[in-house]
């Protein structure tokens, strides 16, 4: 008798990253997807929900689709079709799928989901509205999520979308902070764990060419501007996936080589560190003479686990056996 697998739910403003760690989840045979939630983000969420169907359909799956929060909890809506194009997917014009989106919403889904499910694992992929508004909804469900990751931050570096910020928490920052404060069990997975030599290089690139499926077909022309908007931006050549990446850490969380708990604040006010995660890596929190300072996390909600390190070519292994 075969090991049970686990279940998990994946939120998501899907775009070509965002697919990619998709079809991980939907091929692996560690989880059960027991839904899909889609966030504004990326893209629209009319967009999002469509690529999520989209990517459903090519693996094959029957997992079901619910579209949530159209804008942040109390912001316009920034979207990344510059990096992502405009329809998320590289504008190649993907043929729509022919699925229905489930009825209701994210938020809703979400709290239906985990109090059906106690030790359910949640991956978020894009900004956290729809966690938030689910949180706001029912604050006790996060003692039934078992393990809560977040690809989002920039833990101790540069961010992606401007100096301080990555791309998911500054698009809502007030989301991030009420989820960061709820106590759910999170591990936050940065943005500069998919830099390096976590970016498909041309020989990996080739090398899932190779492979002659349509998953890593889509994979790689899926990217195609994200490719091209990554040199623009930092130089590196290739293809980044930070969705993928904390993806992989969600299957297999051995390949977080390095992590530690800390309290993460999320910037709000300021405009030029909105959505910054400030790390208190050297834990001055517990300092009494900074609680003034630290007041709103000490005493409310947990440390977060923050991943520093990822076992760069496991997570490669894991992402090609699911793009054969």
């Amino acid at each position: 008798m075969g090991r049970a697998r686990r279940s998990i739910l994946i939120d998501t403003d899907t775009a070509s990253d965002d697919a990619v760690a998709l079809i991980m989840a939907l091929r692996s045979s560690e989880v059960q997807v027991e839904a899909i939630t889609v966030v504004a983000g990326n893209v629209p969420v009319e967009q999002a929900s469509r690529n999520a169907l989209f990517t459903v359909e090519l693996c094959g799956a029957d997992v079901p689709v619910v579209p949530g929060a159209g804008k942040p909890l109390i912001r316009d809506l920034q979207t990344a079709d510059w990096f992502h194009g405009r329809d998320g997917l590289g504008d190649h014009g993907y043929a729509p799928s022919n699925a229905s989106l489930a009825q209701g919403h994210a938020a809703d889904t979400i709290v239906k989901v985990v109090r059906q499910t106690p030790g359910i694992e949640i991956i978020t992929l894009g900004p956290l509205t729809n966690l938030a508004l689910a949180v706001d909804r029912d604050p006790a469900l996060v003692t039934n999520v078992s393990r809560c990751v977040v690809m989002g931050g920039a833990p101790c570096c540069e961010g992606n979308v401007t100096p301080a910020a990555e791309f998911n928490i500054w698009v809502d920052p007030e989301a991030a902070r009420a989820v960061f404060r709820s106590g759910l069990p999170i591990e936050l997975v940065g943005w500069q764990l998919c830099r390096g030599s976590a970016v498909l290089a041309n020989d990996d690139i080739a090398r899932l060419k190779s492979f002659g499926t349509k998953l890593a077909e889509f994979a790689v022309t899926c990217n195609s501007i994200a490719m091209r908007a990554l040199h623009t931006q930092t130089g590196e050549i290739g293809i980044s996936l930070p969705d993928p990446v904390a993806m992989g850490i969600l299957l297999d969380p051995s390949l977080c080589l390095a992590s530690s708990d800390h309290f993460v604040k999320v910037e709000t006010t300021s405009a030029l560190t909105r959505g910054m995660t400030v790390v208190d890596r050297l834990n001055v929190a517990t300092d009494p003479r900074n609680r003034e300072v630290w007041a709103e996390t000490v005493y409310s909600g947990t440390q977060l686990n923050v991943c520093w390190q990822l076992d760069v070519p496991r997570w490669k292994a894991l992402l090609f056996d699911a793009l054969r």
